[in-house]
């Protein structure tokens, strides 16, 4: 990350972390497919109506992950690798601490919090049920993603594909045997996740062990430093994570009351806007990765080139993907489903969101850019205006006057567009503030200087006057 061909090192590290996350996604989607068709429409939406709700209760904790890397990115940058073993260790504590908390919360308010998005009647119980046996694998889930985060603060994106690959293919399988074979409807789809997820942290947690920089030892200890710098630089991504889903949340809610088939959907087509966005947010992983060890060793040319490399590739990526899966809107959807009131909601969110998915590419890369150089507050305190509080007052103002089903969906690319602005403008006043093109005008004014010294009479010597010259400084010399 720092040395070396910038443009490969980035595909290098992006790449399998986006794959990780679009393996993830296509094996949620199997769930939702195998779902309506060994089930039917009101199991399907049993499963989608729980997305928003599950990732308001994990994003903070997963959030706080995004601080592992920045802090593992910036020892390696520092070339302080003598320690890692210890930050790896209290990383992995507050994983399981944390899984343990949302094990109980979720099991707790799953039925509350349902019931207040307006959940209908038919889908409420098993809703209930699925997301009971989801959060059983809370713990599993949280410690693969803190080892997961340790792993890429070195660069390694490639063993996280290799688990997601192997647990994905897993989880399949186990769909089909507990839905199919054992009728277990919803609850077999989520006990195969809570295995699959327990099967990710056994595998994150060898290839830790076997990694002599983070093999945890006998001297590794739990320290409050380690602590306090992966709470300042994660807490802000958590917490944004969590108003963000809050914005989603009341969106859902809205969603809800357009019926079962709205909800199922609605949630086929939220897949599609996923497999654009772990492109997005692999090349917001690069750049927070690979800025914050380029601005911990002082390669801020390099921090430039990592911006605008990343940017340019996420947009390029994402907006084929967009053009693609619009463009072929029906045709995809039908592959989760039949159900004709189902396409119809789909179809439109799919046009009045999916085809600007391209656009969190300007905040997504602006933020990462920022927590790279350790500003962390600034990119949430942003995304919490833009792309939450923007769109709650347009859910209880414009949407509550016209309560139609695109009206609601065409806030996404609104409050897209003003947050990728405020953060873009951000990191170009931090980024003049912290000195990246003072060195470039340094450079500058000194050529300037010197052409306008120059004086055109004058004239080179020749190569024989240099010889004696050269004779003559020999003998003073001597």
């Amino acid at each position: 990350m720092l040395n070396g061909p910038m443009l490969k090192n980035i595909l290098i590290f992006a790449l399998p972390l986006a794959l990780c996350g679009i393996l993830q996604q296509l094996f949620t989607s199997a769930d939702m497919a195998v779902v309506y068709w060994f089930e039917d429409s009101v199991a399907q939406s049993a499963v989608n109506s729980n997305g928003a709700l599950v990732n308001l209760l994990i994003n903070l904790f997963s959030g706080m992950s995004v601080g592992v890397t920045v802090v593992i990115a910036e020892y390696v940058g520092k070339k302080r690798t003598d320690d890692l073993h210890s930050v790896v260790l209290t990383s992995l504590v507050i994983a399981a601490v944390s899984g343990v908390l949302l094990l109980g919360l979720g099991i707790g308010v799953s039925a509350p919090l349902l019931k207040l998005m307006n959940t209908p009647p038919k889908t409420l119980p098993l809703a209930t049920k699925y997301l009971r046996v989801y959060f059983i694998g809370m713990p599993f889930l949280m410690i693969y993603n803190f080892g997961a985060a340790v792993l890429r603060g070195v660069g390694d994106t490639k063993k996280a594909l290799f688990i997601l690959l192997v647990t994905g293919v897993g989880n399949i399988g186990l769909n089909v045997l507990f839905v199919a074979a054992c009728k277990m409807s919803v609850v077999g789809v989520a006990l195969a996740t809570v295995l699959c997820n327990a099967a990710s942290a056994v595998l994150v947690m060898v290839f830790i062990m076997k990694d002599g920089l983070f093999k945890i030892r006998r001297t590794s200890r739990i320290r409050k430093e380690y602590v306090k710098r992966i709470f300042v630089i994660g807490l802000p991504a958590g917490l944004q994570g969590v108003v963000f889903s809050i914005a989603n949340v009341l969106i859902q809610s809205a969603v809800n009351a357009f019926g079962s088939s709205a909800v199922a959907g609605n949630g086929d087509a939220v897949n599609f806007e996923y497999y654009v966005y772990f492109f997005v947010n692999g090349f917001a992983s690069s750049t927070v990765t690979f800025f914050g060890q380029n601005y911990s060793a002082g390669k801020l040319d390099r921090c430039k080139q990592v911006f605008k490399i990343n940017m340019l590739a996420s947009l390029i990526i994402s907006t084929v993907l967009c053009v693609v899966f619009t463009l072929g809107a029906d045709a995809f959807i039908r592959i989760y489903t039949n159900d004709k009131v189902a396409i119809e909601f789909a179809v439109v969110r799919m046009w009045c969101v999916l085809s600007g998915s391209m656009l969190p590419c300007l905040y997504e890369i602006a933020g990462g850019a920022l927590r790279g150089m350790g500003h962390s507050m600034l990119p949430a305190v942003f995304t919490v205006i833009g792309s939450c509080i923007v769109r709650i007052v347009w859910i209880y103002t414009v949407y509550a006057a016209y309560a139609y089903y695109w009206l609601l969906m065409i806030i996404y690319p609104i409050s897209w567009i003003l947050t990728g602005a405020a953060l873009i403008i951000s990191y170009y006043i931090i980024c003049y503030k912290a000195g990246f093109y003072a060195k470039k005008k340094a450079v500058e004014y000194s050529v300037e200087v010197a052409d306008d010294c120059v004086d055109d009479s004058i004239v080179a010597p020749s190569s024989d006057e240099l010889l004696e010259q050269t004779d003559t400084n020999d003998e003073v010399m001597a």
